[in-house]
């Protein structure tokens, strides 16, 4: 019998409505929560999508503003905000992936706003307390109960155009959030499990929708270990691996779900020798893969992924830069975080070779 370590737990307070074809409730979810005036936001590719769940609204729809981008820059959540205000909007409704839903946050942070959200991605946002903002090239990351969704609508039918390269990318992100709560200086065992059903979901089911973008089932159970992921997200601190992708977004301008899913086999090869749980628990997850690390950077090989930073637009000068941003400003992590030890991580990563377990 194993010995269960005292822990807290907080559980966030949220609405989930999960299933093919929910998205038909929204208009209910809305009139449910007592709001009149929902100010859809979405990304430029998710305008369509966007205009088709205005139209559903009907009068209780502000308006359509398709501006959301990664990292959420400051200028478009200002814009946002602004609009909101404008158009009378009591609540925003964040329709598309971590920019949308990302942006959504950022109006209800400096305007109160409450944020329904409608992922068309597997990012995990919607599950999270956690916001961001970029301004003048730098990112700033936080936590505040106001942006956290109030209501949650999971619809697998709407993923079936997500391209396959943004299916696996996105798949690939919300890994990342359960790998970091596996070893997080916060970690719970409820919180353990529901990253280790959410990464054996995800894993499981992105082949299969490569194979077959159409697969309803595939796609559901992707939007369920997303969902698993993004919730271990919001309930612990994050460590090397995010605040990597932080700066790398930020300061480069980096895509963010590639950019995740490059550096994820290898800050979880730096963390491994000092997070032997995490590792048991990965394995499991991943058939009984004794490397985690490796597996993950095999699968994302086998899915068409990108392995490399310098094929999303890294220069390999930048290394240094990036070192001494994560280094000025750490996150908690389970193995010491050194400039050679970040630098070699870095390098691999830059290179696309495979992760070399160790700091």
């Amino acid at each position: 019998m194993t010995f269960v370590q005292p822990f807290t737990y907080q559980a966030l307070p949220m609405r989930v409505v999960f299933g093919a074809g929910s998205v038909a409730s929204l208009p209910a979810e809305i009139e449910r929560l007592g709001y009149e005036r929902a100010l859809i936001l979405c990304g430029p590719e998710q305008e369509a999508t966007g205009r088709r769940i205005a139209d559903a609204l009907g009068a209780r729809a502000a308006g359509v503003l398709a501006r959301a981008r990664m990292h959420v820059p400051l200028e478009v959540a200002d814009l946002a905000r602004d609009r909101a205000r404008e158009l009378g909007a009591d609540c925003c409704v964040a329709v598309g992936g971590g920019s949308a839903i990302g942006l959504g946050k950022a109006v209800a942070l400096a305007h109160g706003l409450p944020v329904l959200a409608v992922p068309t991605t597997y990012a995990g946002s919607e599950m999270t307390p956690i916001w961001g903002l970029t301004e003048n090239g730098s990112k700033r990351t936080g936590r505040d109960p106001r942006v956290l969704p109030v209501s949650v609508v999971y619809d697998a039918e709407l993923t079936l155009t997500l391209p396959s390269a943004l299916s696996v990318t996105s798949g690939i992100n919300a890994v990342a959030h359960a790998v970091e709560a596996l070893y997080a200086p916060d970690a719970n065992p409820i919180i353990s499990l529901m990253a280790e059903e959410g990464v054996r979901a995800l894993t499981r089911a992105l082949p299969a929708l490569v194979d077959d973008g159409q697969d309803i089932e595939a796609r559901t159970q992707a939007q369920y270990g997303a969902w698993l992921c993004g919730a271990c997200l919001g309930s612990t601190a994050m460590s090397l691996h995010h605040k990597l992708c932080h700066s790398l977004g930020g300061t480069l301008d980096l895509p963010h779900a590639p950019t995740h899913t490059v550096v994820l086999p290898h800050a979880l090869a730096y963390n491994q020798p000092g997070a032997p749980q995490a590792v048991a628990a990965l394995s499991r997850a991943l058939d009984g893969a004794p490397d985690p690390a490796s597996r993950l950077w095999e699968l994302a090989g086998q899915l068409g992924a990108p392995r490399s930073l310098r094929e999303l637009g890294m220069a390999e000068q930048d290394i240094e830069r990036i070192v001494e941003q994560v280094l000025a400003n750490p996150y908690a992590n389970p193995v010491e975080v050194t400039a050679p030890g970040l630098t070699r991580l870095l390098q691999a990563a830059w290179a696309g070779e495979p992760p070399a377990t160790g700091s």
